[in-house]
């Protein structure tokens, strides 16, 4: 089954929700996963993201999301919130689609670096990331704060 890689459109948002519940799902945190599919619409129509999916004959089975930051030392970077397949499409060399797909924006964007969070115990995602020769950092700490609001 071919499959192609693009730039989401507006249309594409109620399928990248869903791929980010199931990987909420996967990462055992669905009850962390609060941010509702308006807010994806508008914050994708407002620029906040950008995303590429990939997409068969079956839909729009994985996608990856990003972002424009900035690196004080560095200068741009472009910042991959999120890397999900379909657990029933893994395996097949989407991800490695997809993976690229996303690190040719970042040239494109004319980006130093790119950046993202990978779990602890997240083996295959570790092994994956090993292949592209990715320095894994194990020294930073995340620090975040929630506002309940959504402000």
């Amino acid at each position: 089954m071919e499959t192609s890689i693009r730039l989401a459109t507006a249309d594409d948002m109620a399928a990248v929700h869903n791929l980010v519940r199931e990987l909420a799902i996967y990462e055992k945190a669905e009850h962390e996963f609060i941010a509702s599919l308006k807010d994806y619409q508008q914050d994708f129509s407002s620029g906040i993201f950008e995303a590429l999916v990939a997409e068969n004959s079956v839909g729009v089975v994985g996608m990856a999301l990003y972002y424009m930051t900035y690196s004080t030392w560095k200068g741009k970077m472009l910042y991959l919130e999120d890397f999900v397949i379909l657990r029933s499409h893994r395996r097949q060399g989407i991800g490695q689609l997809l993976f690229d797909g996303f690190l040719e924006q970042a040239r494109q964007k004319e980006c130093r670096l790119v950046k993202w969070q990978v779990l602890d115990w997240n083996k295959p995602a570790l092994d994956f990331y090993e292949k592209y020769n990715a320095t894994i950092e194990k020294e930073w700490w995340n620090g975040k704060i929630l506002f309940e609001t959504g402000v």
